[in-house]
């Protein structure tokens, strides 16, 4: 029998062949015509013997053929005899085997259910059962139908069979009740569910509209996603409004409830430069407390042995062949002197050669030392200019140490080291720079280094700029190019950029070529070219930037078009669908959420060398190996680590042919291509354009219009982005507010 490919089958479960915790089932179906086929999906309490109503679609599997793909189900009671014999002689209920099944069938029919349901005093006429059986028969069909009413619950208040299975798992067999009684809990115990889910369910659960709950989960819902948005706090007066916008309630019940919830400590109210904020607890008391942290770091460094810095400066000028410029010398000095220092500078300015310095410096003095960076891909970047051994900032406060689901290093546990030098920092957010000065001992030195005008972190917070701008810590600013990068137009298109000028794209040359391209059309198949005569070449290390990720030539259709174009399919290639995404070996994928608790391992010769756990936004690598026997793919990041996903963690990977340019912070790529055409001009703007250009370390290919660029360089808007680091900061000071339009 053929089936439409979107379509609704009634079919009974004959063999369940594979079940994962999270519910995703591997399962044989025979369906009314006797037809059998296999069905996959999220199906946790399907149970052998039953039957089900399935809503999906048909799709081929490369190596496993046609199946069924389930996205709903629903339980069918047997309706006859015989489907109950069916049923009961799967082994499905404790005491019932295929004899007691016939004898039970034979005696009561197709009613045996119901008797087994709501008289099994009665089961106990039949040759064999007492009372201890019929009420081990009834416990065990009840447990059955019990799972199987809290999913259809789930799914009845709208709930996906996927979601249905995380309530459940979390919440445990109350769980219907525990979201009819608050849907809005929700919101911060299930990933994925937003507020608007939680609130179509609250309405069908008969919440009022201007319910105290609805309001509270609002306000809660704003905040966090002005956290998403960068934010550690909104004004006052704006997180109202927006409020009053989402809930379509009267601005006197926000503010009561707003009010409320600043009482019970729900929310922190602070007035800061002249208007009142309001901030989640969590990040206010992380702000607050790195301002602290860092002033304490400031006062505590430990007072050098009396040496003669300008001589070993001189001394190390004369071995490197370098003449450091007067900026350059002072940040050398002050890494040396100050508790704590920040390094800020674009490409070319020479950052790199002053950590050069910086750690013959501090090795001839014998001070032990620490380097690390947000990102893999910068933390071997630091390791291959400096000869090194930099980490990434979560291996270096070992993250999951001594079985837990937290760094290990903290004020208990501190990093061992005299100097801690940071780099990328305009990447590091709130909550990882609070992690980290928790870990950093009194009397450590540190030192920052980072560019001041590129994109602020993807997470909460402003650290780097907060930190510069507050005038309360040592800052060395570069502003010149120095030698060699003089001559790359990669570096001064990047400062021009910087100034509002226009980059030199009338001129190709060979680190910086300009394509012009009437449309977007001919602009998406011309990085598609680009990409495949470049790679055909040999290169390897080449990265398309985008601004945007939903239009013709953003991330998303890149990725597929270019998937195509550089991996296309083949049979010696395998494959798994997850979603609208095709996962095939040698794919470059990236990582788009933090997942703390992936293990990875490191291999040397094939041996594991190391092991750890935590995969972090932003991580690229390649799909090593896709095993369709044991529903996995293997994924090897560029830092080495490989790391082994199950089919329902690959909600968390993306190709990565192309990347947005906010996700391409901090790392580094030998040949970046940017698609220009148009956009809106919140996207397309001087610190996008800058960011993007500064990622390339040989060269870059612009493939656009002009006119985009221009507008793009003109156009010196940027999101503002709430945050207080700043103002606590001058506050421990004894400084003034810091008034900024």
């Amino acid at each position: 029998m053929l089936y439409n490919n979107r379509m609704e089958i009634k079919a009974t479960v004959s063999r369940i062949r594979v079940r994962k915790d999270n519910g995703w089932s591997v399962i044989d179906f025979v369906d009314e015509t006797n037809l059998r086929f296999v069905g996959v999906g999220v199906m946790p309490s399907a149970f052998e013997g039953e039957k089900l109503e399935l809503k999906g679609e048909w799709t081929v599997h490369p190596n496993y053929g046609r199946r069924f793909s389930v996205s709903a189900f629903n339980s069918i009671a047997p309706d006859s005899a015989e489907a109950t014999l069916r049923f009961l002689s799967s082994g499905l209920i404790k005491g019932v085997g295929v004899s007691t099944a016939n004898a039970l069938v034979a005696k009561f029919g197709e009613n045996t259910l119901e008797i087994i349901e709501k008289e099994p005093k009665k089961l106990e006429l039949i040759s064999g059962i007492g009372k201890v059986k019929s009420k081990m028969i009834h416990d065990s069909y009840m447990e059955k139908i019990a799972i199987r009413d809290i999913y259809m619950g789930l799914q009845e208040l709208g709930f996906t069979v996927n979601q249905a299975a995380k309530i459940h798992k979390l919440y445990g067999d109350s769980c219907v009740k525990m979201v009819k009684d608050n849907p809005y809990r929700l919101i911060s115990d299930i990933e994925n569910i937003g507020f608007k889910t939680a609130d179509k369910i609250a309405h069908s659960a008969g919440f009022e509209f201007d319910s105290p709950f609805r309001i509270k989960a609002g306000v809660v819902h704003i905040l966090n996603e002005a956290r998403n948005e960068g934010n550690t706090c909104l004004p006052y007066d704006l997180l109202l409004s927006r409020a009053v916008d989402l809930l379509g309630v009267e601005t006197a019940a926000c503010e009561s409830v707003i009010d409320r919830m600043t009482v019970e400590g729900d929310l922190v109210q602070k007035h800061l430069n002249g208007d009142e904020f309001v901030f989640l607890p969590g990040l206010h008391y992380k702000e607050m407390d790195c301002a602290l942290r860092l002033n304490n770091i400031m006062s505590s460094a430990e007072l050098l042995p009396l040496a003669d810095i300008d001589g070993l400066i001189s001394s190390l000028e004369a071995k490197l062949g370098i003449d450091l410029a007067p900026k350059q010398r002072n940040a050398v000095k002050g890494a040396v002197e100050e508790g704590v220092l920040v390094i800020t500078g674009g490409p070319g300015t020479g950052k790199t050669t002053i950590l050069r310095f910086i750690i013959e410096i501090m090795e001839s003095m014998e001070l032990t030392m620490e380097l690390a960076a947000p990102t893999g891909r910068a933390a071997k970047r630091i390791s291959d200019t400096t000869g090194r051994e930099a980490r990434t900032i979560h291996r270096l406060l070992e993250y999951g140490g001594f079985g837990n689901e937290e760094f290990s290093r903290d004020e208990t546990y501190p990093i061992e080291a005299d100097v801690i030098i940071l780099d990328e920092m305009s990447m590091v957010d709130i909550p990882l720079f609070h992690s980290f000065l928790k870990a950093v001992a009194p009397g450590t030195r540190l030192l920052m280094v980072g560019d001041f005008d590129q994109l602020p972190p993807v997470g909460p917070g402003n650290v780097l700029k907060d930190i510069i701008l507050s005038e309360a810590v040592p800052v060395v600013r570069l502003t010149e190019i120095y030698r060699q990068a003089g001559r790359s137009m990669i570096v001064l298109n990047s400062f021009r950029i910087n100034k509002g000028q226009m980059p030199g794209i009338d001129k190709n040359e060979d680190d910086f070529q300009f394509i012009r391209c009437p449309d977007i059309e001919t602009a998406r198949n011309e990085v598609i070219n680009l990409c495949t005569r470049l790679a055909s070449g040999g290169e390897t290390d080449i990265q398309v930037l985008a601004p945007m990720k939903q239009n013709p030539i953003g991330v998303y259709e890149l990725n597929s078009c270019l998937q195509a174009a550089l991996n296309p399919p083949s049979p010696e290639k395998a494959e798994r669908r997850y979603g609208d995404t095709v996962f095939r070996t040698g794919d470059r994928v990236m990582q788009i959420r933090n997942n703390y608790k992936l293990v990875w391992k490191r291999l040397k010769f094939g041996v594991p060398e190391e092991e750890g756990a935590g995969v972090f936004n932003g991580d690229i690598g390649t799909v090593m190996e896709v095993n369709n026997l044991r529903q996995s793919v293997k994924i090897l990041f560029d830092d080495e680590r490989l790391a082994e996903y199950s089919l329902s963690e690959l909600e968390e990977v993306e190709l990565a042919y192309a990347i947005s340019i906010h996700k391409s912070q901090g790392s580094e790529f030998s040949t970046v291509i940017l698609p220009l055409v148009y956009g809106p001009p919140m996207l397309m703007n001087r610190n996008i354009l800058y960011t993007a250009v500064t990622r390339a370390r040989e060269r870059v290919y612009i493939v656009g219009s002009a006119k985009c660029v221009e507008r793009m360089v003109q156009n010196n808007y940027s999101a503002k982005r709430y945050s207080a680091l700043l103002h606590y900061l001058r506050e421990l000071n004894g400084m003034g507010d810091v008034y900024d339009d």
